[in-house]
């Protein structure tokens, strides 16, 4: 049985009241560790630690900062194996996934961020014989970061990295569901010589520890990524605390394929961008709309790839479908293949848990789902479900299917397949969606600003736009 403990002021230390959560294994269903349960007493040694770095660090030159983060990253990358795994049992994620995608994306998370505060230019505005304008941007201070558990240290580095290359301190909190790798990092920021109370990772529940993170007056900003239930509930509190937020929440994205696109590519993609990590990202394209004339050849193609996906232990290196994240999210998800069957939804592969033999036969496992048959506004089609359930639905024009894809509240990402260049900017124009890929998917830059409109979210992570947002400008006026 494992044990995990907080990071606080560069050491790991046990939660004040001495208590413990359980941590399961979503591919057995057995518990495997134990987590602080962390409370308000917990939140306010972390923020006395980092309010005690905060001066050096903040002065500390961005080459320095970035140095240390890029050391991190190196870290990251030479315990490739030992994260996927942990990043596996964790999640319920198939190893290989981790492997190829969470975990060197959270490296490249430190190594990009370590380098772009050295490249973070302030303004300058020269009004002739008159004056000398320039603007400064100063560390925000110390801020709280909360990371959910659908891809655990990839979005957990995603947001301390840009905190700590801007020179804030950082109080930041782990899914309750996936800390393993979280606490891993804590060891790897102890190795790289990270000084102490600049990161401090707080274990415990979102009500607990992650309230406490939100109220305390000391923080000065939250990044919170997440539901957008949790996230109005954070922006109620912590608005009238005058505290800046990047709210990244969720999504109900539109896969949008056109008659003359590459199509065997794009059911390859949309297999991936439907199912991977078990349809648990924010930015799945749960409502795939085919344009009439190629609908049921798509189908056809869709419904083979489904087929051949393999579903099983999570660990095992042929596995491409795991386990859902917990018993709870199983049901949720249940719920959801239920409601379609109730709302005339035709069930085309999956809707059913799957028991497996041996080491997972008490997993949260479930088949690929698929249904045709739906209404664009019922609630299946609306709501998020974040597991792995897609829609099948046929269009006739344009303006019909962009009227479809916009109809939700959420405005994350979209999808769009099709060889006719002019139509591809017109379609992205006319989303109402923070992220556009055309003929791909999940294709990232980490130059380029990543959030949505709508429902889901307030402001951009990513790049300059996640500098800018962990520092607070300042004008200053020279008169010559």
């Amino acid at each position: 049985m494992l044990q995990l403990q907080n990071y606080i002021n560069g050491q790991l230390v046990a939660p004040v009241a001495g208590t413990y959560l359980p941590t399961i294994e979503p591919a057995t269903g057995q518990v495997y560790a134990e987590i602080p349960d962390s409370s308000p007493a917990d939140v306010a040694r972390a923020v006395t630690a980092a309010e005690a770095a905060l001066p050096t660090w903040r002065m500390l030159p961005a080459e320095e900062r970035g140095r240390l983060l890029v050391r991190i990253a190196e870290l990251l990358e030479r315990d490739l194996e030992l994260l996927a795994q942990a990043e596996s049992l964790d999640n319920g994620k198939p190893v290989s996934l981790a492997r190829t995608v969470d975990i060197p994306r959270a490296a490249s998370n430190f190594a990009f961020f370590g380098t772009a505060a050295q490249h973070f230019a302030s303004e300058t505005h020269f009004q002739e014989g008159v004056a000398l304008n320039y603007t400064v941007r100063h560390p925000l201070g110390v801020v709280g970061c909360i990371s959910p558990w659908n891809l655990p240290l990839y979005l957990f580095t995603w947001k301390i990295a840009p905190a700590l290359a801007a020179g804030c301190c950082v109080v930041a909190k782990p899914s309750e569901l996936t800390p393993y790798t979280a606490f891993l990092l804590s060891n790897l920021c102890i190795e790289a010589g990270l000084p102490a109370g600049v990161l401090n990772i707080v274990h415990g529940t979102g009500p607990s520890a992650g309230q406490a993170i939100v109220e305390h007056p000391a923080i000065k900003a939250i990044s919170f990524t997440g539901g957008t239930a949790t996230g109005a509930h954070i922006a109620r509190t912590a608005a009238p605390l005058f505290k800046k937020l990047s709210l990244e929440l969720g999504g109900k994205n539109p896969n949008i394929i056109f008659a003359d696109c590459n199509l065997a590519e794009a059911v390859r993609t949309s297999l991936r961008s439907s199912f991977s990590n078990q349809g648990q990202i924010c930015l799945c394209g749960s409502r795939i709309f085919i344009e009439r004339p190629v609908y049921e050849v798509f189908k056809t193609e869709f419904l083979q790839g489904v087929a051949g996906l393999t579903i099983g232990d999570p660990q095992e290196e042929g596995t491409q479908q795991g386990a859902v994240v917990s018993e709870a999210h199983l049901r949720k998800v249940l719920g959801y293949i239920e409601l379609a069957h109730q709302e005339g939804g035709t069930l085309l592969a999956g809707g059913q848990r799957i028991e497996l033999k041996g080491r997972c036969a008490g997993g949260y496992f479930l088949q690929p789902t698929v249904f045709e048959g739906l209404r664009p506004d019922c609630r299946v089609n609306q709501e998020e479900i974040f597991g792995p359930v897609v829609t099948l639905t046929p269009f006739d024009t344009e303006e019909e299917v962009l009227a479809w894809a916009n109809s939700t509240e959420y405005g994350l990402a979209a999808t769009v397949w099709t060889s006719n260049l002019t139509r591809a900017h017109r379609v992205a124009h006319a989303l109402h969606s923070g992220i556009v890929w055309i003929n791909t998917w999940m294709h990232r830059d980490l130059r380029t600003p990543f959030g949505g409109m709508k429902n889901s979210g307030v402001g951009r992570e990513g790049g300059l736009e996640a500098l800018r947002f962990f520092t607070e400008p300042q004008s200053i006026t020279l008169k010559l």
